[in-house]
Order: C-alpha cells, then sequence, then structure tokens
C-alpha cells in the first residue's frame, strides 16, 4: 500500500507546479465551503464584476477612463435593481399572493378531474390511485402553507440584511472592476512568482466560462421574455411568475424545463380544463423548449463546453448541494474547471518528456 501511494505522489507531484496548484486548489475550497455564508455577497460581487468585465474592456478599447467605464457598469447594475425593486418584485408579489388565493380553487378543479378519470379510463386509473393522488396533494400543500408561514415569521432579519447587501453589492462591483488590476497584483503577492500551470488553465477557462456564464444569463432573458410575451397573448393568469420560472428553469440543463411544466401545466389546465386553449398554450410552451435546446443553446454554447451529461448532472446535483442556486448555476463552469485541471495537471510521464 505505501509503495502504491508512493508512485502515485512521484507521479504526480514531483512537479513543484503540481505542488502549488494542489495547495491553491484545496485551500480555496476550504475556504468557500467553510466561509459559504459568510462569502456569499463577495463572491455574488465577484462574479457580476466578472460578468462586466467583457463591457468595461470593450469601453476601455475606445479610450474610455476605466473608472469612467466601472462607473457605467455600476450604474446599469443600479437601474436593474431598481426596477426589479419598484417594478417586477411588486408584480411577483402580487401574482403570488393571488395564486395563493387561488389555490384552493384550483385543487377542487383538479380533484373534479381526477374523480372522472377512473370512469373514463378504468383500465388504466382506479379509484383507490386517485385517492392516493389527492391526500399526497393535501399533504404537500398543507406543508408548503406551514413552510411559508415560517419563512414569514423568521424573515424579518433575512430582509434587513438582504437591503444592506443591495446597498454593499454595486460599491463591492465598483472597486472590482475599477480596481482589477490592483487587488489582482495584490492577491498574486501571496502566490510564488513561477506559477505557470495556473496560468495556463485559467487561460484556458477564462473564455469559456465567461462565454458560458454570460450566455447563461442570456438564455435565461431571451426564455423569459419570449415565454412572458406568448403567456399574456395566450392570456394565461400569473403570466409573469410562470415565465420567469420557465426562465430559471435553463439553469438546470435536461430536468429544469421537465420540472417547470408541471405549473405550466395545472395552471392552465385549472384555467381552460383540457380544452383547445390548453392544447394551444402546451404546444406554444413545447415549441420554446425546442428552440431553446435546438437553436438558442447552440448558438450561444458553441464550443463552449464539452461535457458528458452524466457529467453535468452529477455536477448539478453535488454543487447544488453545496451551494444550492448557485451551485446549479455554476455547476458547468465547475465541471469545466475540474476537466481543464485534470487536462493539464502534469504526470510523471509528461515531465520526463
Amino acid at each position: 500500500m505505501i509503495n502504491i501511494l508512493k508512485q502515485w505522489y512521484e507521479r504526480y507531484f514531483t512537479d513543484p507546479q503540481t505542488v502549488i496548484f494542489a495547495f491553491i486548489l484545496v485551500f480555496g475550497f476550504l475556504l468557500i465551503v467553510v466561509m459559504n455564508a459568510h462569502l456569499m455577497p463577495i463572491l455574488i460581487g465577484i462574479i457580476i464584476a466578472y460578468l462586466f468585465e467583457g463591457l468595461v474592456v470593450r469601453m476601455g478599447q475606445i479610450n474610455l477612463n476605466r473608472t469612467i467605464a466601472a462607473s457605467f457598469a455600476t450604474a446599469v447594475i443600479l437601474t436593474a435593481i431598481v426596477l426589479t425593486l419598484f417594478v417586477l418584485l411588486p408584480l411577483l408579489s402580487r401574482q403570488v399572493s393571488e395564486l395563493i388565493r387561488e389555490l384552493p380553487t384550483m385543487l377542487g378543479k383538479g380533484q373534479q378531474l381526477l374523480s372522472q378519470l377512473p370512469q373514463q379510463y378504468p383500465d388504466f386509473v382506479s379509484t383507490q390511485q386517485v385517492e392516493e393522488i389527492l391526500t399526497f396533494v393535501r399533504t404537500e400543500v398543507t406543508s408548503l402553507g406551514q413552510r411559508v408561514v415560517s419563512l414569514s415569521l423568521a424573515s424579518v432579519v433575512g430582509v434587513i440584511t438582504f437591503f444592506v447587501y443591495l446597498i454593499l453589492l454595486p460599491l463591492m462591483v465598483f472597486f472590482f472592476l475599477k480596481d482589477k488590476e490592483l487587488i489582482l497584483g495584490w492577491l498574486g503577492g501571496f502566490l510564488p512568482d513561477e506559477r505557470r500551470l495556473v496560468r495556463e488553465v485559467w487561460a484556458d477557462l477564462d473564455i469559456k466560462i465567461a462565454s458560458y456564464v454570460r450566455g447563461k444569463f442570456l438564455e435565461i432573458l431571451i426564455i423569459w421574455v419570449t415565454s412572458f410575451i406568448a403567456f399574456s397573448w395566450m392570456g394565461l393568469n400569473y403570466a409573469m411568475l410562470i415565465s420567469l420560472l420557465v426562465g430559471i428553469s435553463v439553469i438546470v440543463p435536461y430536468v429544469g424545463a421537465t420540472v417547470v411544466t408541471i405549473p405550466v401545466a395545472l395552471i392552465a389546465v385549472s384555467q381552460w380544463g383540457v380544452t383547445s386553449e390548453f392544447g394551444y398554450l402546451i404546444a406554444i410552451y413545447a415549441l420554446i423548449q425546442f428552440l431553446d435546446g435546438n437553436l438558442l443553446v447552440p448558438l450561444l454554447f458553441s464550443e463552449v463546453v464539452n461535457l458528458h451529461p452524466i457529467a453535468i448532472i452529477v455536477s448539478v446535483v453535488f454543487f447544488g448541494s453545496l451551494w444550492g442556486i448557485w451551485g446549479v448555476f455554476f455547476a458547468i463552469p465547475l465541471a469545466t474547471f475540474i476537466q481543464a485541471v485534470i487536462k493539464a495537471w502534469p504526470s510523471h510521464d509528461t515531465a520526463t518528456e
């Protein structure tokens, strides 16, 4: 056993660059895992600054001062925050409240439709199965109501913290953008002068991750707006809320679109029943998903990532369990990062060539 470990060490850790890179990876991972809750606002600020770095660079190419470019990017962020707080959130809050009030009526209609299934399809659905489904739904709705109440009681401190972070976040983004070189130089002072492997991995990842993250935000926005226009045109209730769910669903590959189909179908069937309007809406929703998967995704993410679907699903599950929605969103970039590390990691064979 000792000889096996020795051979493994000699194969992968004989290069000092490997040791340096391994230390950076382990230290960074432990820092994020242990200090996750405390570092989250800073990490969000870094992510937003990273997203707007391309805009700042382009503005610098037309001879604009970096401070002016960072100020413009911060102004865009502040505008988005103001629109979200005073336009989007009130609309979503109103639709959520209406949905909660209408939920008993929707459940009653759903129960009526389900109770008819044993009569219409006795060979496939039994009365006992319908009762089990209804019991499960009632239990879940009761549990959801209890969670909403407990959340509302415990949310006062969270709201105060949220608004404090809302003030600090644009300031952090501004200084991350304005003083990027200064901050990176300061951080680089803690690292050895020779860090070839770190530079190789970052050079391979920078373009891919930036393209993926910006493309994913653009995909969410396009699917959200397209779904909202389609649902509003059809007259679907809660169009803004449901279209937002459809947009966010693209974060989780393969699974998100399937899961969000449930609320779309439930609200449509409770509003129209199993009618032609319901069929048209489902057809439009299916068309949006088809165009997203076969046109938009290849257009936005062509050659950005090259991962097997199993690797993507495992990454979503693993990083989502660690960091929630942010882990889900960045699962593919993180998986791409791991792939780049494995590809660039020197072994004894390559070191001796």
